[in-house]
């Protein structure tokens, strides 16, 4: 087969993926906003909130993709001091951008304070990774 006919389906499926990465995170940050006390999401509709947890999932997912390396890399010395439960705290700190981003793009989404944000990345980690399980993620 030419590679040429090969492209598109990998293009397809890498699309795929990344549809099904971003439901998972905004299932995930569903979750986190049922569970944890200070995450939550304002809507006047349903459909509303399934909107707003997916740009939210797009915006973490970028935040994800673009600093969490940097800042693996800058605090390299922190995630061995600290056996990776510093990784812990960065998360927290990523959700709270999170939401401060999603308060600039006027979305509904609201994260009060450093716990909320704590405890809500370990229900976002730990709801993704489950459905990772499920949908598979490579």
């Amino acid at each position: 087969m030419p590679a040429t006919r090969m492209r598109p389906r990998h293009a397809r499926i890498l699309h795929v993926k990344v549809i099904i990465k971003i439901l998972v995170v905004a299932a995930s940050l569903w979750a986190a906003t049922q569970l944890v006390s200070g995450i939550t999401v304002t809507a006047e509709t349903p459909l509303e909130e399934v909107l707003t947890l997916l740009a939210v999932a797009l915006i973490f997912g970028v935040v994800n993709a673009v600093l969490k390396p940097i800042i693996k890399t800058i605090g390299c010395a922190f995630y061995v001091i600290t056996l990776g439960l510093f990784a812990l705290v960065v998360n927290a700190a990523l959700l709270l951008f999170t939401g401060w981003l999603a308060r600039l793009f006027d979305l509904g989404f609201h994260v009060e304070g450093f716990w909320a944000a704590f405890w809500g990345a370990i229900v976002i980690s730990v709801v993704s990774w489950l459905l990772s399980l499920v949908f598979g993620d490579d």
